[in-house]
């Protein structure tokens, strides 16, 4: 045991100085955001923190962004939600906290009714805690903007349905595209009717607002129909022809998608079925079996 927590102290001493010398020393930004930083928009003020959880963290922000957090992939959920960065960090450090205080209360509770938890139960039971909390918020927002952008992609299916409808009886392409948009609802549509709203407001092509919401939420679908398009042209039996055809293969692979989907939950439930079988067999034959024993 005292060699356990020579080495548990050793490892804190050592992580404490390597995030000393990410703060004294931070990373140098990557090429393509150096080059990008001069074209980029003005940072927005920074939002306060909400809850307590977020109010307990919120001092550990800067430490945390000085470490690179939050990864990339996480960044970009967190943009397709509209979600704050310092929000989400404060969010994951808080948890981790409540997750290193819950160990060490939960211990505190079971040795007043007289059960002693083991130190190193104690202390893989924290860092499990804390590692569960710090990962939760990431966790949450992977699965929300995931499930964002499947319905701003059956969004977009639909609507390319009805603007290619529209522009056959003669509709113009703004007007298709608004009177389209119009019809939906969910989150998906909304989104679609904000881009779309934006581009009315600014005067700017429907294309490159489209573009703009598939590079900002990660639709890859979104930014494909705006560069093929911008080149098929704005009006006539060409735009149309490109927006049937995208929309039959946004379909298609929707369609794949679910199917995939449904196969693989009709898997995950077969191991519950059998062991929902084998217990109720051993429920059924349990009497019979003990009855036979007995009689031996």
């Amino acid at each position: 045991m005292n060699l356990f927590l020579l080495a548990l102290c050793g490892a804190g001493a050592g992580a404490g100085l390597a995030l000393a010398l990410l703060v004294l020393y931070p990373a140098h930004p990557a090429l393509g955001e150096a080059l990008a930083a001069p074209n980029r928009p003005a940072a927005l003020p920074r939002t306060a923190p909400g809850s307590a959880i977020q109010k307990a963290g919120f001092p550990a922000v800067p430490l945390l962004s000085a470490l690179g957090l939050p990864r990339a992939s996480t960044r970009a959920d967190l943009t397709a939600l509209d979600r704050p960065t310092e929000i989400h960090l404060a969010q994951q450090a808080g948890l981790g906290l409540l997750g290193l205080i819950a160990g060490p209360v939960y211990a505190l509770a079971l040795s007043v009714i007289g059960v002693k938890v083991p130190v190193l139960l104690l202390a893989l039971g924290t860092l499990a805690l804390a590692a569960a909390g710090s990962t939760l918020p990431s966790q949450l927002a992977r699965t929300e903007a995931a499930k964002l952008r499947e319905q701003i992609r059956y969004a977009t299916s639909a609507l390319l349905d009805l603007v290619a409808v529209m522009l056959a009886a003669g509709a113009g392409q703004e007007e298709a595209f608004t009177l389209a948009a119009s019809t939906g609802t969910g989150p998906g549509h909304d989104h679609l009717r904000a881009a779309l709203a934006a581009a009315h407001t600014t005067h700017a092509p429907v294309w490159d607002s489209l573009r703009e919401l598939g590079a900002r939420t990660g639709v890859r679908e979104l930014t494909e129909l705006a560069a093929t398009s911008s080149l098929a042209g704005t009006e006539g039996a060409r735009i149309r022809a490109t927006l049937a055809t995208k929309a039959a293969s946004l379909r298609a692979r929707l369609l794949s998608a679910a199917e995939a989907k449904a196969a693989s939950a009709t898997e995950r439930m077969g191991l519950p079925t059998v062991l929902l079988m084998a217990g109720f067999l051993v429920f059924t034959c349990y009497p019979a079996l003990a009855k036979v024993m007995d009689s031996l």
